[in-house]
């Protein structure tokens, strides 16, 4: 495989795919990248914009050339592909895929005498914006990218593709297939899993004018962002890792049922320390990391109600050079952190703007 001019075929060019090309033609200027989709107005996106060098709506030939092909779709999808490609691609030609669960891809692979040149692969970022219009060429910059080579995966290709995955701004971590699903069930699907029960569990308890929609705003749209995530990739998700997901659930339901009972017995103690090292353990997670859920970057202002305030706020922003990616009235004052919430693009820009406003004499809060 030669890392400087080589063809790279991507199936699928959603957000994930999407964004692994537009890195690959910035860093790889001159790669040959053949792509396809169902979506044919991401593939005619794509060759717009000088992603893609041919876009085909069918797995042709043209991918028999390839070096390294992504596989970027939902993960059934992904194993249906493979057989159409075991009698196109050479045998040198690392296959991999981007998909959030390992295990079945592997067994699919392995069956078909395609463990050689297969190496599973996961990105450890992700949104829940979808499609190639939110992608972007710097969503892999220092973000952990799993891999999961298999023992009869050729020690070169392995070697080779670490490195070309470094050399796209991430951080590869080898794990083994099975390794992945169990880490991934608890640091994903699982949060997905309960971000979107706490909607459904405000849904079934709302009014009928919506009273609990408009008062939750605020705090709980931001623990439950992640429930907005597209539903056709999740039921694929959770289906081929149901084991994993299974246990975890068991093993949260045990912890809230005993929750429930200290609380029938009045037990503070308890109470106080379920928090405390819940509290404890989330603050000794790294704040600076990119992880698998976009980071969202956002300071709250206090601001007094009069007439051209928030003008004021944004103008001392735009003064210096800083753009706001959305800004907005909190009506409800839970943290007590204010009640005009600005979301921006990055942390540097987070940063500079606390220091601006606090330098006016604002009281701002950083989240």
């Amino acid at each position: 495989m030669q890392t400087d001019h080589f063809t790279i075929g991507f199936i699928g060019l959603g957000l994930i795919g999407g964004s692994i090309a537009k890195t690959i033609r910035r860093v790889h200027p001159g790669s040959v990248i053949h792509g396809f989709d169902t979506d044919t107005d991401a593939g005619q996106a794509a060759c717009q914009e000088g992603v893609l060098n041919t876009f085909s709506d069918q797995v042709d030939a043209r991918f028999g050339e390839c070096d390294i092909i992504f596989l970027c779709a939902p993960v059934a999808v992904n194993i249906s592909y493979l057989s159409q490609l075991k009698d196109i691609v050479a045998p040198q030609c690392l296959i991999t895929d981007v998909g959030s669960v390992k295990t079945p891809i592997q067994e699919a692979v392995d069956a078909l005498g395609m463990a050689p040149q297969f190496i599973g692969g996961h990105p450890m970022v992700g949104s829940e914006k979808t499609g190639y219009a939110n992608s972007n060429d710097h969503l892999l910059e220092n973000a952990y990218y799993f891999l999961t080579p298999s023992d009869r995966t050729m020690f070169y290709l392995t070697a080779t593709f670490s490195s070309f995955i470094q050399g796209l701004g991430a951080l590869a971590v080898t794990l083994r297939p099975e390794q992945h699903d169990y880490i991934t069930a608890s640091i994903s699907h699982i949060p997905h899993i309960v971000a979107a029960e706490l909607v459904h569990l405000v849904r079934r308890a709302d009014t009928d004018n919506g009273m609990l929609k408009q008062l939750a705003a605020g705090g709980f749209k931001d623990i439950t962002r992640i429930a907005s995530s597209s539903p056709v990739m999740w039921e694929q998700i959770c289906l081929n890792n149901a084991g994993n997901i299974r246990s975890l659930l068991s093993d949260m339901v045990e912890d809230l049922q005993q929750v429930i009972a200290q609380l029938d017995e009045g037990n503070g103690g308890y109470v106080n320390e379920y928090f405390r090292t819940a509290s404890e353990y989330r603050n000794s997670v790294p704040d600076h990391s990119i992880g698998l859920f976009e980071k969202v970057h956002k300071l709250y202002v206090y601001i007094p109600d009069e007439p051209g305030t928030l003008a004021s706020v944004a103008s001392q922003l735009a003064f210096n050079n800083i753009n706001i990616k959305n800004i907005g009235i909190v009506h409800n004052r839970e943290f007590e952190e204010g009640v005009l919430e600005i979301v921006l693009y990055d942390d540097e820009a987070c940063t500079k703007a606390a220091e601006v406003l606090k330098e006016r004499n604002y009281t701002v809060n950083v989240r």
